[in-house]
């Protein structure tokens, strides 16, 4: 096809062997239109063999397709045309509809922007509906590792297309060992000769909220939308917060019915296996069946009985079960507070996570020190290789990590919802860290999480009490285990070491890293605590 300015964008296109007119398909992706999104999804003559034109495009400069590609910055109006031409192809009933995860879930979004008459339902699966805070940055700490690969791979792939051998393999390489010690640690050489012209420049450079990001987040464009969507995520999805934050803005304010499904899925595979759990056969996706029901529904007017199910289905770990709710869990809040005889460091037996405040002892502080020489590794989450659940016992017995531990539970304990922490933390320098994990502790010591976040403090914060929006969850802690927050001052590399002294990721070199002593307070009078989402067994 051509756009409205001239560019050619290629598409391969499956058809059902059959001279009937089909709604139409439509995913537009930027790594070759041939790979089809098939590392989560059914191979497009699947959704063919279902009665469906299925369109895979490469979108402008990308692939085949001709034109510049520049970050998100011809989505719109592209995939408007993209929209248009799709439902005018032979055999068409001119009824399109969009799926597609990541960079091809954003694209579903963009093309809704401008409201083509055609589109009529939408399969957004892990996206940044704000591309600030749900992508490039968690808590206002640049995702190190997660954009600088992606910004590699993409510059990779920028040299493929030009035949530029030699940049090929050496950004290549690099994609297979991360160059994270130069001068400049978030701001590797090797991007800044083979790739300036690289989005990732631009986002270390733009390291706050602010014009920049909203002209590319969903969230500002998308306001006249009114489609039915059906919202696709993974527990342990960098995206999860981009996912949810649309699904919960889309579901309170337009008419068209909205669909939430999580998986215990990374942002691929969505499998039944990830980090070091089996999830069981329970945890396989279900998302292609899925979305051909809800293609059927609003593409061909097929009752398929899929507006009468719940609209929120989450796979609960640990029971490895899903659970259906009517809305997303909210007001089921429960505080747990951070107990400790000030040695939560070095002794697991000295923090502690009580129901009661009248459990703590006044002025109750805990300090330790974040060595940049050797920072607190990244381990599983939803930011780390390997992503996941992992047994984190031997992270958590280092003396840079504080940790506090309930008591073995008398009964199974349910979580579903929104994670937040609360803690009263302050330190010698201008700037700082927190990231905080949730682990489920088992009666071997073995040690695993199952969500966590990150907090960056830039000079001239005045609070004290700092709050940590961890990943959403649903979670059961099994009676006779117990459960553990795990507090540190660095997540590396999935997050870049605080220097301390204040300055940007961006800016910030290697030889300017300081160490940093932190304080917590888990006093009765400044209680950190966790507000842990309990929902009922059934």
């Amino acid at each position: 096809m051509l756009t409205r300015d001239g560019v050619r964008l290629d598409a391969d296109i499956y058809r059902p062997d059959s001279g009937d007119e089909f709604p139409v398909l439509l995913m537009r992706q930027p790594y070759g239109k041939a790979i089809a999104s098939t590392v989560v999804y059914a191979h497009p003559s699947w959704y063919a063999a279902r009665g469906y034109i299925v369109v895979i495009q490469d979108v402008r400069g990308r692939g085949t397709s001709e034109g510049e590609f520049d970050l998100f910055a011809h989505e719109i109006d592209d995939g408007f045309d993209s929209v248009n031409w799709a439902a005018a192809l032979p055999g068409s009933t001119g009824d399109v509809g969009m799926y597609g995860f990541s960079y091809q879930g954003m694209t579903q979004l963009y093309a809704a922007a401008t409201c083509p008459t055609a589109l009529k339902v939408l399969c957004p699966a892990m996206v940044g509906y704000d591309l600030y805070s749900d992508w490039a940055y968690e808590g206002g700490a640049f995702c190190l590792q997660a954009n600088l690969g992606w910004a590699i791979q993409l510059a990779a792939e920028t040299a493929r297309l030009r035949g530029d051998e030699h940049a090929y393999q050496r950004l290549y390489a690099a994609s297979r060992n991360l160059p994270l010690y130069d001068q400049y640690p978030a701001r590797p050489e090797i991007l800044t000769e083979l790739a300036p012209d690289s989005f990732y420049h631009k986002w270390l450079d733009h390291p706050y909220p602010g014009e920049y990001w909203e002209q590319f987040s969903p969230k500002n464009l998308i306001e006249d939308v009114d489609l039915p969507m059906l919202h696709i995520g993974g527990w342990f999805d960098t995206f999860v917060r981009g996912t949810l934050h649309l699904y919960k803005d889309m579901a309170a304010r337009i008419t068209k019915p909205q669909h939430l499904l999580i998986g215990p899925w990374a942002h691929l595979p969505w499998g039944r296996k990830l980090g070091r759990v089996d999830y069981s056969a329970e945890a396989n996706s279900p998302v292609d069946q899925l979305q051909v029901l809800w293609f059927d529904q609003f593409l061909k007017g097929i009752d398929t009985g899929i507006l009468q199910e719940a609209s929120v289905s989450l796979f609960e770990m640990g029971s490895n079960q899903w659970r259906y709710f009517d809305s997303w869990p909210s007001g089921n809040h429960k505080s747990y507070y951070l107990a400790s005889s000030s040695l939560a460091n070095l002794r697991d037996d000295s923090g502690e996570l009580v129901t009661s405040k009248e459990q703590l002892i006044d002025n109750s502080i805990d300090v330790f020190v974040q060595d940049p020489w050797r920072p607190v590794p990244a381990l599983g989450g939803h930011g780390a290789v390997p992503l996941g659940s992992c047994d984190r016992s031997a992270i958590d017995c280092r003396t840079d990590v504080l940790t506090y531990t309930s008591q073995k539970l008398t009964e199974d304990l349910h979580l579903a919802g929104d994670v937040m922490v609360e803690v009263f933390c302050t330190a010698d320098t201008p700037s700082f860290d927190i990231c905080a994990v949730l682990s489920e502790v088992y009666s071997d010591g073995s040690v695993y999480n199952f969500t966590q976040g990150y907090r960056r403090i830039n000079p001239g914060e005045k609070t004290k009490l700092l709050q940590i929006q961890l990943q959403p969850t649903c979670v059961i802690i099994a009676k006779g285990n117990a459960l553990r927050l795990s507090l540190s001052g660095a997540c590396f590399p999935t997050y870049p070491v605080n220097s301390g002294i204040g300055k940007t990721a961006g800016e910030t070199r290697l030889l300017d890293a300081e160490i940093i002593t932190l304080m917590v307070s888990c006093g009765y009078n400044s209680p950190s605590l966790v507000l842990l989402p309990i929902v009922s067994s059934s």
